[in-house]
């Protein structure tokens, strides 16, 4: 949700940064590679009990990844690179997901439900983009929710935080996924009929 209206916001910063990039002469792919890196290592920071730094890193990949898709808008978006960008996603917050496991081990079973909610989640979301006609901003048809990547590093920056309700917090992440699975599921039926 917050994706979808409050990009216009932050849009004029990441169109600098991409700009900035470009200049250095890096290709929208290097910059989604280089966001895969520094946010892969949030899960490791949270492991290791460098909460905040993790939180920082989180969030910094965010910007990175939303960077990296307006310089692909900007030059020629490719396949690869939707494919590179979709994957690197979800390997971040699998990293995440680890790093709290491993660390609050009595956590595990919401982490563990949280993760197949969020399987479910892009299952639906990548299908029904996959088989959609409509077209978007981005190569596929984004299907917009209560629960988009900002809602989600919210969420993991609270999990992350206030370690105490990791349980709590997770089986709420875990309702608002499956809440927008089904909000998505409900207007899948209506775009493919």
């Amino acid at each position: 949700m917050l994706d979808t209206h409050g990009r216009k916001y932050v849009q004029p910063f990441i169109e600098k940064t991409a700009d900035f990039f470009l200049k250095l002469g890096l290709s929208a792919n290097q910059v989604t590679v280089l966001g895969f890196i520094i946010g892969v290592s949030s899960g490791i920071f949270i492991y290791f009990g460098y909460t905040f730094l993790a939180v920082f890193i989180l969030w910094f990949s965010g910007f990175i990844d939303a960077v990296d898709g307006t310089m692909a808008r900007k030059t020629k978006p490719s396949s690869w690179g939707t494919l590179l960008d979709i994957t690197f996603d979800r390997l971040v917050e699998i990293s995440v997901i680890l790093g709290l496991a491993f660390r609050y081990t009595n956590s595990m079973w919401a982490l563990l439900l949280l993760s197949v909610s969020i399987i479910f989640a892009m299952t639906v979301f990548l299908t029904v983009g996959a088989l959609s006609e409509k077209n978007g901003i981005k190569s596929f048809y984004y299907q917009a929710g209560l629960a988009e990547r900002t809602e989600g590093f919210i969420l993991f920056s609270l999990m992350m935080i206030f370690t105490d309700y990791l349980t709590v917090i997770t089986m709420i992440f875990f309702a608002i996924e499956l809440f927008t699975t089904f909000q998505r599921l409900l207007e899948a039926k209506r775009l493919l009929k």
